[in-house]
């Protein structure tokens, strides 16, 4: 039985039935939305550091929390809807953020804001592991890549969309540390109540209840999944430092106090990364990992001359390129993991690459808040864009092996 019999056979008759349409945006949506609530307090960081008098390792320690959460999340949950089911995984996660929104909506010092964190990681972790699964089975009957391409789509635009909420309602919106969270609560609301009528992906014979098991890799996927992990290693490491240092580059660059400039900074990164996997889907899963690795040396390599020139013009080019270079090297990823993972154990295969890509955006972020306290925000970049740089560098031979040894496999065929 093929992988696309294999899975649809594993899927409810209902999900079989609405393998698109709307089931399949909300799913989407709530990676989008997990992902936009993440960037969305990045350009309020500097307000809270003001208003409570936060030193800058605080609020590192701040954004350390999140990706704790979400690994944690992971590591203890992530096999928890291969046995209970997506929906409700989906639907736990998503109250979670709920709570984590009402948090940072009454937040009143640090404290505050560690719990928010927390359990807004706790809720990520719990519900992109699941939705990621369920995309898989919501389309691998019939197009695998569909699932690969909403995922990246809306991760990318979720945190570009994210980043630039953040600035705009700083900027204009009344109770700046407030309103933002209130929209997202509505937005999870919206997406909690339309979760109701996604089917379940999860046949009622395989779910054994509740069961707790760490991620894994199946011996079998192990070079395939090296080769994605390493892509979304670098795709993701030079997310989490850009999100951590465009509020003080952005504006410093295009000569502004405007929050905005971080906001739009974070804007064309995610919309970019959006691009590849719309205009691309064509190409075989390596061949996009070869291309994101070129782009992504070529758009770090060209930020830090901006950095250095003073460019804002090149600064915002170059975070396009960055940009696109996440998106294929994203992509490429998720399909190689996509097509590897066996359906039994989908939910746990995902997991274990979300823990990956999140220890990528956020281990290199937290070093680079404390790193940008002595040596500044321009020399912290130069130093860890040459370190993704170099991982890059090592990415693509693996990336070009294996796709000259599917090509050579498909010639025999």
């Amino acid at each position: 039985m093929s992988p696309a019999s294999t899975a649809a056979a594993s899927a409810g008759p209902s999900a079989r039935r609405q393998a698109s349409g709307p089931a399949f945006a909300l799913t989407a949506g709530v990676i989008g939305l997990c992902l936009a609530a993440s960037a969305v307090p990045s350009p309020l960081y500097r307000l809270y550091a003001v208003r409570w008098h936060l030193p800058t390792s605080t609020v590192t320690l701040i954004y350390a929390t999140y990706c704790l959460g979400v690994l944690a999340s992971l590591l203890v949950f992530g096999r928890v809807s291969d046995t209970w089911g997506r929906r409700p995984v989906v639907m736990t996660g998503l109250s979670g953020l709920l709570v984590a929104m009402g948090l940072f909506g009454f937040a009143s010092g640090a404290a505050w804001l560690f719990a928010a964190r927390a359990v807004q990681g706790l809720a990520t972790g719990i519900a992109i592991s699941a939705s990621g699964a369920a995309l898989l089975e919501l389309r691998q009957g019939r197009d695998p890549a569909t699932a690969s391409l909403a995922n990246v789509v809306a991760s990318a635009l979720g945190v570009g969309a994210g980043g630039l909420l953040g600035a705009v309602l700083l900027q204009f919106a009344p109770a700046p540390l407030v309103t933002p969270f209130v929209v997202l609560a509505v937005l999870v609301a919206v997406l909690l109540l339309g979760m109701t009528t996604v089917p379940e992906t999860v046949s009622r014979v395989s779910r054994s209840g509740l069961r707790i098991a760490t991620p894994g890799v199946p011996r079998q996927i192990r070079a395939p999944f090296v080769v994605a992990g390493l892509a979304i290693t670098c795709a993701w490491s030079i997310i989490g430092i850009y999100l951590g240092l465009a509020g003080t580059l952005a504006p410093a660059l295009l000569h502004t106090a405007s929050p905005l400039a971080a906001g739009l900074a974070i804007l064309a990164l995610g919309g970019a990364s959006a691009v590849p996997p719309l205009v691309a889907r064509a190409l075989p899963p390596a061949v996009q990992i070869v291309w994101g690795t070129l782009a992504l040396i070529g758009g770090i390599a060209s930020m830090a001359w901006s950095l250095s020139a003073d460019s804002a013009v090149l600064f915002v080019a170059a975070s396009v390129v960055i940009g696109i270079g996440v998106g294929f090297a994203m992509f490429g990823a998720l399909r190689t993991v996509g097509a590897a993972a066996p359906p039994d154990g989908r939910a746990r295969v995902m997991a274990a690459f979300y823990i990956v890509a999140y220890a990528a955006i956020s281990l290199p972020a937290v070093a680079a808040g404390f790193v940008a306290q002595r040596l500044g925000a321009e020399a912290t970049f130069q130093i860890f864009g040459a370190g993704i740089v170099a991982v890059s560098v090592g990415t693509l031979l693996p990336a070009l092996a294996r796709h000259r040894a599917q090509h050579r496999a498909q010639h025999r065929a």
